[in-house]
């Protein structure tokens, strides 16, 4: 560990090792257009019967999410571009993809469908080429909802759309079903399409995608028809006539349409191509390696300590502050100076990727960085990254530089991480007076991140703990987890510091590391006639076995 993470340091900010300086130069350039429209011209259908037989996972919610857009929606490039064509019969785009100064931010805007003004048709329709019939044109509602959104593409360490509302409206006029009344998806007008295109009848197509009913609707499709089915279709009808057919297991029937035979009861025979599962679709995604697991009956005792579920800013202005680390019996963090020492449990370790899980930053300090070369992300099976979407439940790093010490390079395990797209860029908190050397910054921002320049010192020339969480809160941040190192961790739980802590989770292992340890330990304190008191003492506090170790739960008593 550092000698001083919270302090300035005076030696060069720019030594160490050197980046290359053409790494930037050449940021991926996303599609401009990357999002499938239902009327665009393709040659070849993009989608088959198996968007309907596999589905994405959890369709109907996340469809209902992209609808609402209640909060700001974080989604990885393969995620966007399978559950968007769901939801692209609500949303209309507006102006093309306009891009940032670097390049690298793709900004896309959007309004309901409901917005655009009410069609009336003409009184005498536009002439129609020899042997189409004359379309029959309704009045088309609009103007009825103003209901806005804007989606933003990042492309640099990592690729990643946010999805945020715009706009004064906060919510539609009318809800997903409507939508889906009067606009079909793109989805599902290729696979209509690309089931003809292999020779089946429309009728017997449309006999087919009703087959789950539940898929169906799950994917917009409850009020789909046999017109819709003709209507993808007619171009390409238009051009080969030759005699179509039915799926195989069902049949013709006169005054029925299509059926089944009898004693078919599968839908794995409706066609033989659609054995072949699109990897994207499935719903079988294999974890990555070092995926955890914690029980959700090891997870009670920890609920009274966590942030609320829907964490806000306090009265003074600071987010929720969870002071968590693991210890050995003579309260101990590492063997010695600058030495990883693995203490806790595996159950223990599980326990502290939930509690990131939890959390939206997580703090530690420059000698713990550079030390440890942590990732500083939650590997907990169901977060981003590791069967989850997004970055849903990986926590923002914060690492507290006030020195520029920190030698950040595409090696370092948080930046490998962002690149994986499991964990988020990291936030360094730096001093004024001192600043990373250019490389590194664009390096920073490369991946997401960023530095915050702080100003308030305490009376040991220290960032102050109120000025450091104050500046996270201005960030949105509502809820941090404190990690280490020993200084941070001592610093934070001074006399004057730990009114700041909501609640501590304290692993403590069976072992002694024994003296000449990194320990915890914060400096003493006296009573008006000088008499020692404890440094702090907790209250409310719960203490739960936890495979070899012991938790110890509690707040500090102010």
């Amino acid at each position: 560990m550092a000698d001083d993470e919270l302090s300035p340091h005076d030696g060069s900010p720019n030594s160490g090792q050197q980046l290359d300086p053409n790494l930037f130069n050449h940021p991926n350039t996303p599609n401009q257009n990357p999002i499938p429209e239902g009327q665009d011209q393709i040659l070849l259908p993009t989608r088959s019967l198996n968007d309907l037989l596999h589905p994405p996972r959890d369709l109907a919610l996340m469809r209902e999410r992209l609808f609402e857009v209640k909060d700001k929606i974080e989604l990885q490039v393969d995620e966007f571009e399978r559950y968007w064509p769901y939801v692209d019969n609500v949303w209309v785009r507006q102006h093309k993809a306009g891009t940032d100064k670097t390049g690298r931010v793709f900004t896309d805007y959007y309004a309901c469908r409901l917005q655009r003004p009410t069609y009336t048709p003409k009184a005498v329709d536009t002439p129609r080429r020899e042997g189409q019939p004359t379309r029959k044109k309704q009045i088309r509602e609009g103007g009825t909802c103003q209901m806005r959104l804007k989606t933003i593409r990042y492309e640099g360490g990592y690729s990643g759309y946010t999805i945020l509302k715009v706009g004064d409206e906060t919510q539609h006029t009318h809800d997903l079903d409507h939508i889906d009344k009067i606009k079909r998806t793109s989805v599902l007008m290729e696979v209509a399409r690309s089931e003809v295109m292999k020779g089946y009848m429309p009728a017997s197509v449309f006999t087919v995608m009703n087959e789950d009913t539940e898929k169906l609707t799950a994917a917009g499709g409850r009020y789909l028809n046999r017109n819709d089915v003709r209507n993808a279709s007619q171009h390409w009808r238009q051009i080969h006539r030759e005699e179509l057919r039915v799926h195989e297991g069902y049949k013709y029937d006169h005054g029925n349409g299509i059926v089944r035979h009898d004693g078919v009861s599968s839908t794995a025979k409706i066609n033989g191509d659609s054995q072949m599962v699109d990897p994207a679709l499935s719903d079988i995604t294999p974890l990555p390696p070092g995926t955890l697991r914690f029980p959700s009956a090891s997870r009670a005792f920890l609920e009274p300590y966590l942030p609320p579920k829907e964490p806000t800013i306090n009265a003074s202005g600071l987010p929720h502050v969870t002071l968590t680390y693991a210890t050995s019996m003579d309260s101990s963090l590492a063997l010695a100076p600058g030495m990883q020492t693995l203490i806790s449990g595996p159950e223990s370790k599980a326990m502290t990727h939930y509690l990131r899980s939890k959390h939206d930053a997580i703090v530690i300090g420059v000698g713990t960085a550079t030390v440890d070369d942590p990732a500083l992300n939650c590997r907990l099976e169901g977060v981003g990254g590791f069967g989850g979407l997004g970055w849903e439940g990986q926590p923002r790093p914060v690492i507290i530089d006030p020195g520029a010490r920190w030698m950040i390079t595409p090696q370092s395990k948080v930046l490998q991480a962002v690149q994986s797209g499991k964990g988020r860029g990291p936030w360094v908190i730096m001093a004024p007076g001192f600043a990373m050397d250019p490389m590194r910054l664009e390096l920073l921002k490369y991946y997401g991140g960023k530095y915050l320049g702080l100003t308030e010192f305490d009376k040991k020339w220290r960032l102050r703990w109120e000025a450091i969480l104050k500046a996270l809160a201005a960030e949105g941040i509502k809820s941090v987890m404190i990690e280490g190192g020993s200084m941070v961790i001592n610093d934070l739980l001074q006399l004057e510091n730990s009114h700041f802590i909501s609640s501590v989770v304290t692993t403590i292992a069976p072992t002694y590391l024994g003296r000449g340890g990194v320990g915890v330990s914060p400096a003493p304190r006296h009573d008006p006639t000088g008499r020692p008191q404890p440094a702090v003492r907790f209250e409310d506090v719960r203490w739960q076995p936890l495979g070899v170790d012991v938790v110890m739960c509690g707040r500090p008593r102010c």
